[in-house]
């Protein structure tokens, strides 16, 4: 195989638009810099905005011809330079601004932006408020997922969009809520918008929130990120209210998006048959529930605020947000096993939510009730069922692969970060606050999120943990393999 039979052209415009889209997100936290104030950060913005524009600007334009073949290997290798290069490009502006010292550190604060990972790299230091505005657009970039978005406009193009959502889109299956991927791909934004434009306004009437704050508690739920404005987080509110909202659309974000279509369409019964829908909100009730008790029995809380303190640091956890409220740390040791499965499980498939999924937790439940009524009757023919539909054996191996190799990084990973030294309920927990996307981990990181702590290498892994655990494991590891960069590919 050559390398020229990679089509490079059209790589490079989508690359384009993906900086360009990155360039003009720039441009909000910019000019809020500038009537603020804040020169520090217009200064960062000032140098590398422009800069991304440009370079942006050049490639999708300038390029031409770009009708030839698209492979799914060029689909994988543009989701993993977009996300990567999103992140590098996103590093200036704390670097240039003075926020980090080092450029690893700004790659890291990038990372988990776009990630909607959340956490930070940084000791002593807290975001202005222009940085905070920038890393909750990045939040919300990421969220939805940049590609979804430019898979709108690639027909223009002549590219197909479905072999790119096929390695941008998280969940074992790709389901298509109208014929044309780029149109799914606007009714997705649409809905991500509208959620966005409902909670802003929820949480405007609340009372609680100034304008800023509202604008980044939305950006950062929808998105399930959960950036924090105030040290303190959620508490910093103390108002029932605005911690039910931001748990409502933290679930409403980590439902699968193709349900809401088929609200909009009055397709009421795929919702009410949808088994991992009824399956993740049981979670949440069983997970709230124990967590209340275990509460109320080990540390004396009343009912009221033992479920207060469940209900929304389950959800922040369930749906792989990260928000703290209470300080969970001192919580019963039963309370802490629950948050730490609830970050393995994550939300729903094609959400905004990360880690396993329940759709793949399901059917590893379901394979593994299979060997058991194997075991007993051996030429029995049972079928991996979700209700009454059975799932085809490529999608169950596929399942099972992903769980192994997702269990097989998190103890190599793990390996890896234990060279620092720390203690292991920080070094486990630590690998799976990157790997599921939740930001918030046990140990010495403690609930804030704050990764400062690790050594410059190990930082740049956790950044490459962030991306493998958005894109869902394969879309980056299979780019290591000889067989992706075959020529048939």
């Amino acid at each position: 195989m050559t390398r020229a039979s990679l089509n490079y052209k059209a790589i490079a415009k989508i690359l384009g638009v993906i900086i360009c889209i990155t360039g003009v997100s720039m441009l909000i936290p910019w000019i809020y810099a500038e009537a603020t104030g804040d020169f520090a950060a217009a200064e960062g913005f000032r140098q590398c905005a422009p800069a991304t524009l440009l370079l942006g600007g050049v490639l999708s334009i300038s390029i031409k011809g770009t009708r030839a073949k698209f492979r799914a290997r060029e689909g994988y290798l543009i989701v993993a330079l977009c996300w990567i290069i999103a992140s590098f490009i996103g590093a200036f502006p704390y670097y240039l601004s003075g926020f980090t010292d080092n450029f690893v550190d700004a790659v890291f604060e990038a990372t988990s932006g776009f990630t909607t990972t959340g956490c930070t790299a940084v000791s002593g230091s807290v975001l202005t408020r222009s940085l905070l505005l920038w890393k909750a657009i990045s939040h919300w970039l990421g969220g939805m997922g940049i590609l979804v978005f430019v898979i709108s406009i690639l027909p223009a193009l002549g590219i197909n969009g479905q072999l790119i959502a096929r390695a941008e889109t998280p969940g074992p299956v790709l389901e298509k809520m109208t014929v044309r991927m780029s149109d799914s791909a606007k009714i997705l934004y649409i809905t991500y918008f509208s959620f966005t434009l409902a909670e802003f306004i929820l949480l405007m009437l609340s009372g609680k929130m100034p304008v800023f704050d509202a604008i980044i508690n939305t950006m950062g739920s929808i998105s399930t990120g959960g950036l924090l404005v105030h040290p303190t987080g959620i508490a910093y509110y103390d108002s029932v209210y605005v911690e039910l909202v931001i748990s409502l659309f933290c679930i409403l974000a980590s439902v699968n998006f193709v349900l809401y279509h088929y609200l909009a369409t009055r397709k009421f019964s795929y919702i009410i048959k949808d088994i991992e829908l009824r399956a993740y909100l049981v979670i949440i009730a069983g997970a709230t529930i124990i967590c209340t008790l275990g509460l109320i029995l080990a540390n004396g809380d009343t009912f009221g605020q033992a479920l207060r303190d469940s209900f929304f640091q389950v959800v922040s956890m369930a749906t792989t947000a990260g928000y703290t409220r209470s300080p969970y740390l001192v919580w019963p040791v039963v309370c802490q096993m629950v948050l730490l499965t609830l970050m393995f499980i994550g939300g729903c498939s094609a959400s905004t939510s990360g880690s396993i999924k329940v759709i793949r937790i399901l059917v590893m439940l379901k394979l593994i009730w299979r060997g058991c009524i194997k075991r007993i009757h051996p030429r029995s023919v049972v079928a991996v069922k979700l209700g009454k539909n059975a799932v085809s054996a490529p999608v169950v191996g596929g399942i099972t692969v992903f769980i192994l190799v997702y269990m097989g990084l998190f103890l190599l990973s793990s390996f890896i970060l234990s060279f620092q030294g720390l203690d292991l309920e920080t070094t486990l927990t630590a690998t799976l606050a990157m790997m599921s996307n939740t930001g918030a981990a046990f140990g010495e990181t403690a609930s804030l999120g704050n990764f400062s702590l690790f050594h410059p290498l190990l930082k740049l892994y956790l950044s490459g943990l962030m991306i493998v655990g958005r894109l869902e494991l394969f879309t980056i590891i299979i780019l290591f393999t000889r067989n992706f960069w075959g020529k048939d590919r």
